[in-house]
């Protein structure tokens, strides 16, 4: 399993969603709270919905801006808390396609793709 990963979330009608063929997603929503977040974190990506890059880890890395703080299980996904943002999301059970268990924390950076 890599420890940092990549993914390119887009607006797909009106939705935050991501593909990753690798690990069998199409079009998986972003819900719940998180969908806010990536519209606050992606704020000063120009052209965000048509996709930008989403690196995230369950260990610090150079150049992340964002910390998802584990809170609490819930329908089989995991409530996290932004420190930044001072806001809760869920990340749904696809979460375990990236980690063998919800990481207590998630570090994250958002750029514009090239």
């Amino acid at each position: 399993m890599n420890s940092i990963m990549v993914i390119v979330p887009y607006k797909y009608e009106g939705m935050w969603v991501f593909d990753d063929p690798a690990v069998g997603l199409q079009r998986e929503p972003f819900i719940a709270g998180m969908d806010t977040l990536i519209h606050q974190a992606t704020a000063g990506i120009a052209g965000a919905a048509g996709g930008f890059r989403a690196i995230f880890s369950a260990s610090p890395f150079p150049g992340a801006r964002f910390t998802l703080e584990w809170r609490r299980g819930e329908s089989g996904g995991n409530w996290y808390y932004s420190p930044e943002f001072r806001q809760e999301g869920w990340l749904c059970p696809a979460l375990f396609k990236y980690f063998e268990t919800a990481p207590s924390r998630i570090y994250v950076r958002v750029e514009a793709r090239e």
